[in-house]
């Protein structure tokens, strides 16, 4: 916008929008479009530790796409996939990851446990990211990944965390934030 006069990072808005939604949460795991960040929220809804996993697609929503055409599905149709027996995903790369479930599909596999096994990996890859952002009992995701039925189930078996789910949605946490930094800004020129 054009009388826009401050910069503030996506990662401090997660944070603040989370604050402001449920401030006893202090652990994020932000899945996005093309990366994954572990974030540490201090009392006050500012940023205390992150890290970043900006190297790679995998285990982001480019991957889960990847994923729901590998399966000739519809994302939300994909991210609602649960089963409890679970087919390993070994690929640690989004495209050898694709080619290994597309070889599973094209074996007749269940698509439920090859989903099962995709989230499972996802949920691994989270582990460094939640330990870097001081998660001890729970976490809550934000981002689009974060209305993954499936990754939310992988995660807590995956990192024995509780996920919390926030009453706004996930996806509206950067701007929700974003917001709350603006209101304060406000107030302080009041």
């Amino acid at each position: 916008v054009p009388f826009a006069d401050e910069n503030i990072s996506e990662i401090s808005c997660h944070a603040m929008g989370v604050h402001v939604t449920d401030p006893t949460v202090k652990a994020i795991i932000d899945i996005g479009g093309q990366d994954v960040k572990g974030i540490s929220i201090d009392t006050d809804g500012t940023v205390k530790n992150f890290a970043m996993n900006d190297k790679c697609a995998a285990g982001t929503g480019r991957f889960y796409e990847a994923m729901a055409r590998s399966f000739e599905m519809s994302l939300p149709e994909f991210s609602n996939l649960t089963a409890k027996n679970v087919i390993p995903i070994t690929a640690q790369c989004t495209v050898f990851a694709e080619s290994e479930v597309i070889t599973l599909v094209g074996e007749g596999k269940p698509m439920d446990e090859i989903a099962a096994g995709i989230q499972m990996a996802v949920a691994k890859r989270c582990f460094v990211m939640s330990k870097k952002a001081g998660a001890t009992d729970a976490i809550t995701l934000t981002g689009g990944c974060a209305k993954n039925a499936g990754l939310k189930q992988a995660i807590e078996h995956v990192l024995k965390l509780k996920v919390i789910d926030l009453k706004t949605d996930p996806q509206l946490m950067g701007a929700l934030g974003a917001a709350e930094y603006a209101r304060q800004k406000g107030m302080a020129r009041a």
